[in-house]
């Protein structure tokens, strides 16, 4: 096995797009040009598993925050990366998410939280706080989020919930919880107290996609990161 090899959790690889696991704390790909990357990691685990004496390909159609976990997407080719862009562009592509979510000890319902609903906002990028912020509707630059959840279990002032949202805006699952008192697990730029190493609890779960050459679904499934198994244990296994 190669050395890229033993440092990629792959969820899926052909000829036309590969998955992974992303590990929390490294960001999908580059800005700047000068952290390690994900997109940096699976090239040069493509370039040494193939033996390619020049650049790779490979297209990057979606991304998850740096501190978020799972099931990453990528494309091999430039035409599978521009089928797969548009999916997630139309919104097409099914994301399921795990999250863990604070709450006062012995409240059963924060939020009033159902054991399954929504939750509808309007969002606004603050440029000079580098965050998102939940506003009403009317507000310049707002955009429509809505996030459809469910309660697969709670212990210790923790909730355990499935989140899939129906749009695709920065921040969005985070931002949204957040505002209604129950931050992520760890995220402390959204008012969490805690402390969860490099990452949050915030975990893609699956992505479920049309395949850009033979068009039939395929899902990708992301097993939750050690950290979770440690901390969550109880919660997880309940």
């Amino acid at each position: 096995m190669s050395s890229f090899a033993e440092l990629l959790d792959i969820l899926h690889e052909d000829n036309h797009c590969i998955g992974i696991n992303k590990p929390s704390g490294w960001p999908t790909t580059h800005f700047d040009g000068t952290d390690e990357t994900v997109d940096r990691l699976v090239k040069s685990y493509l370039k040494e598993k193939h033996q390619k004496p020049g650049n790779v390909f490979l297209g990057v159609v979606h991304r998850l925050d740096k501190a978020t976990s799972g099931a990453l997407l990528f494309a091999r080719t430039s035409k599978a990366a521009g089928r797969l862009s548009e999916q997630f562009r139309e919104g097409s592509v099914e994301k399921v998410y795990w999250a863990v979510i604070e709450s006062k000890p012995g409240d059963r319902h924060p939020w009033n939280l159902r054991e399954t609903g929504s939750l509808d906002d309007f969002l606004l990028h603050d440029d000079n706080e580098q965050r998102v912020k939940v506003v009403e509707a009317d507000t310049p630059g707002a955009k429509a989020a809505r996030l459809l959840y469910t309660v697969r279990n709670r212990h210790a002032g923790l909730v355990w919930l499935e989140l899939r949202p129906h749009t695709g805006r920065k921040h969005q699952l985070r931002v949204q919880l957040a505002s209604r008192g129950s931050p992520i697990y760890g995220d402390t730029k959204y008012g969490s107290a805690q402390r969860l190493g490099d990452g949050i609890g915030l975990h893609a779960r699956s992505l479920t996609f049309l395949h850009p050459t033979t068009h039939n679904p395929t899902t990708i499934t992301a097993e939750v990161p050690k950290a979770w198994r440690g901390r969550f244990a109880k919660l997880l296994n309940g």
